[in-house]
């Protein structure tokens, strides 16, 4: 056990198990409910929810819980989006002490995915300054387009929660409807999906992005400046997603409120953004067309981009599976994306993460259709939906959380633990480390 927590992906996943404990402790106190009725399996539920940034909910976050709770929950997403390790490490710079290589490497790879990252200690508190400046502005713009303290919460802590879930890709929502109510409210949609997009982006990308923005504010960007590879992949394959996403719905449908095609448009796009990590919802996903919600499926599967709060496979991976299976095809030795060629170890680490995350969802669309199945009402389109929301930290539902059944429910919750870790690091955290000491003959294998 002692050597698990020595390993970096056993001490990020011990520390996200600490958060969601305290969480769970917290939530289920009277302090935190309106009611009596919580039970120990919701707060936990809840609590994993949201340090796992995903916004499945068992219970009604702006009614049953009180801004005491509602507090603990928007603070358990804000931890849980930038990994509480990152929080610890800042505190340690400011003190003048040193990081030690086994937290940078802890740090790299929730921020970045790649072992020991040298830019941690330079870029760490513009990860925490970029974060906490979109999550201020955001919430000044929201605070002008939401409703007043008549509608429910106050004004600002409504405004301050949405921001905060929208840019660390949770999806919690003070509403029971989510976002609907504010379909016509332009300031409020634009607003969220912005935040989305930066936070599903990747502080990696984020902060280039800056940098080229601050040199042509100086006046310093005149001069050619390639964009990183990580960055143009990032960049084309998000805009992609989005677009493919808005002109899927639109031809296969989103909802029968819908009374304009301006409405349609809007509807489209917005799920489209929030599909892919959010989990944010502006129409009933259980009266949505079944070929609808495969295209949720798709886009949810996929995810945000790495160094982000986002989960799913991620951006950059399904284009590095892609690229390797053209390359293949074509008789190709080299995987090359934008002129440039992929290091063997990125294919390999890419193919098990995809591998792994296939394999695991099969396993959750067993798993609850065996204990979700006999129910009246649940079909399994939306056990499929379920799985993979969870997986993916997203939090979208077609309405059948809260009546899962205990196992269900605990299934689910393993299900976001795994997702917010990453398949491969949960991989890694779980099995044996040690290379084989016996090297077995060569022979063919049939395939195909």
């Amino acid at each position: 056990m002692r050597s698990f927590f020595r390993r970096p992906e056993g001490h990020l996943a011990g520390t996200f198990l600490a958060l969601i404990l305290v969480g769970w402790v917290l939530l289920a106190l009277p302090i935190s409910r309106t009611n009596g009725d919580l039970g120990a399996l919701d707060a936990l539920f809840t609590a994993t929810s949201a340090v796992c940034v995903t916004g499945l909910v068992v219970v009604d976050t702006g009614r049953d819980f009180t801004p005491f709770g509602q507090t603990v929950i928007i603070l358990l997403i804000q931890l849980g989006g930038l990994g509480i390790m990152t929080f610890a490490a800042l505190g340690t710079q400011m003190m003048g002490r040193r990081l030690s290589f086994r937290r940078q490497a802890l740090i790299g790879d929730t921020f970045y995915q790649q072992s020991a990252a040298d830019l941690v200690r330079t870029s760490l508190r513009r990860i925490v300054l970029l974060t906490f400046g979109c999550e201020l502005i955001g919430a000044v713009l929201l605070f002008g387009g939401l409703p007043g303290v008549s509608d429910g919460p106050s004004r600002l802590f409504s405004a301050v929660f949405h921001s905060i879930s929208a840019f660390c890709n949770a999806g919690f929502s003070l509403h029971s409807d989510s976002l609907t109510m504010y379909r016509a409210r332009p300031v409020v949609m634009w607003t969220i999906m912005a935040l989305i997009i930066v936070g599903g982006l990747g502080h990696t990308v984020a902060l280039e992005l800056l940098r080229r923005l601050w040199r042509q504010v100086l006046g310093r960007g005149n001069g050619f400046v390639r964009w990183s590879l990580h960055a143009r992949v990032v960049l084309w394959t998000s805009a992609g997603l989005i677009v493919f996403g808005a002109a899927a719905f639109l031809l296969l449908g989103m909802a029968d409120g819908e009374q304009t095609w301006g409405q349609a448009m809007a509807d489209a796009v917005f799920q489209s953004v929030t599909a892919r990590t959010a989990g944010f919802n502006t129409v009933d996903f259980g009266d949505l067309p079944v070929a609808s919600l495969l295209i949720l499926v798709g886009l949810m599967f996929v995810g945000g981009s790495p160094g982000s709060c986002a989960g799913g496979i991620k951006t950059t991976s399904m284009v590095t599976w892609f690229s390797r299976l053209r390359s293949r095809l074509l008789g190709r030795r080299d995987v090359t994306l934008f002129g440039r060629r992929l290091p063997q170890g990125v294919i390999a680490r890419t193919t098990v993460i995809v591998s792994l995350a296939l394999v695991w969802n099969a396993a959750g669309c067993v798993i609850l259709a065996a204990t979700e199945l006999p129910r009246e009402g649940v079909a399994m389109k939306d056990l499929l939906f379920e799985q993979v929301s969870a997986f993916a930290t997203v939090g979208l539902s077609t309405g059948v959380t809260a009546d899962l059944s205990a196992a269900g429910k605990l299934w689910i919750i393993v299900s976001m633990f795994v997702g917010r870790l990453g398949p491969l690091t949960a991989a890694m955290a779980m099995l044996p480390v040690g290379s084989a000491k016996v090297r077995y003959p060569e022979e063919h294998l049939m395939v195909g």
